[in-house]
Order: C-alpha cells, then sequence, then structure tokens
C-alpha cells in the first residue's frame, strides 16, 4: 500500500468510494452525492491548511482521510475534526488505521493538540448504520464526549451522531500556534 497526498485529480476516484456511503448508507448524513466541482472544491479547500492522503493498493485509490478546522474562531486552533472513507472492498485491512496513524503525526506537527471526529450511529443497527466506525474509534484511543440522539433522519429512520475525541499533544499554558499544511 501507497499513501500520498491527494491531489484535484483524484476526484472521481475519491467521489466513487463516498458515493456508496451517500446513497447506501447512513454514515454520512448527505442526502445527494456531491458534483464533481463540489466534491473538487472540498479537496483543495481542505489542502489549503491541512493534509489530504490517499491510501493506493494496485494503482486504486481505496481510502482516504483528511482533517478541517472544528471551528473557525482563533481558540480552537488546537483542535481538528478529522473524517475517514475506506473502499467498501477493503474494509478489515488496517487501511483505516495506517491513514489516521499518518494524519495524526502530521497533525502533531501542525500543532493541532486533539482530534474529533463526528460518528453517525444506531440505536439498533440496521442495513443503512452498523456502530463498527464508533468501534473502530475507540480501538485507536478515540473517547466519546457527547452525543446528539436522533439527530438525523435518513432512509424514514432517525439516527444519532456522536462526537468521539483524542488528545495527541499533551495541553500546556503556552501552546504553539497551528501551522497551516503548506507551510510545514
Amino acid at each position: 500500500m501507497i499513501i500520498r497526498l491527494a491531489t484535484p485529480d483524484d476526484t472521481e476516484a475519491l467521489l466513487a468510494i463516498y458515493r456508496p456511503y451517500v446513497l447506501d448508507t447512513a454514515i454520512t448524513f448527505e442526502y445527494d452525492v456531491p458534483t464533481y466541482e463540489d466534491f473538487k472544491s472540498r479537496i483543495i479547500h481542505t489542502l489549503e491548511d491541512f493534509p489530504y492522503y490517499v491510501a493506493i493498493i494496485d494503482d486504486k485509490i481505496v481510502g482516504y482521510v483528511y482533517a478541517s478546522h472544528f471551528h473557525p474562531r482563533i481558540a480552537y486552533q488546537y483542535l481538528a475534526e478529522i473524517s475517514i472513507y475506506i473502499d467498501q472492498n477493503y474494509h478489515h485491512q488496517g487501511i483505516g488505521k495506517k491513514l489516521y496513524n499518518l494524519l495524526e503525526e502530521t497533525l502533531k506537527k501542525q500543532n493541532i493538540h486533539t482530534l474529533c471526529a463526528c460518528i453517525a450511529t444506531a440505536d439498533t443497527e440496521d442495513e443503512y448504520l452498523n456502530n463498527n466506525s464508533m468501534h473502530f474509534h475507540e480501538h485507536l484511543g478515540f473517547k466519546l464526549v457527547g452525543s446528539h440522539h436522533h439527530a438525523g433522519y435518513k432512509f424514514n429512520n432517525w439516527y444519532n451522531m456522536i462526537w468521539m475525541e483524542k488528545d495527541i499533544i499533551p495541553k500546556n499554558d503556552h501552546p504553539s500556534p497551528f501551522i497551516p499544511y503548506r507551510d510545514l
């Protein structure tokens, strides 16, 4: 497996991974698959401040991970929201863990202290959502910090949204400021 930085030229491959999550699952609360241009814009915007990594096996992109600002207010500069999507044919092969590990190491260099993940969960697992993402994050050291019950409605069902977090740099009284990825 090769991991490299995403480029706007990867848009169609990344959309191909994301599309079934939108159309067939409640993992994302989007109803409509983003357009090519919208998704490309998301990649470009992310790369302004954060890494956006893709995993490649046999010349095929099989997963991606990226970070984003949790909130635009400056005091939140030490907290980054992270997202990951793996081609559904490549689950349970360690790809997600490898992508997260690389992202975490890069975010430490950017002076990010805490990672947070917004995760859809189900009271009762169904064909659209299981709680594997929550368990995956627990396995990587994330802790539950909050939840919104019945926060999203998709496929004629209500789903929960939880927040999980992981500290990656110890807190101190004089943290160094956030460094945009492009400035590393």
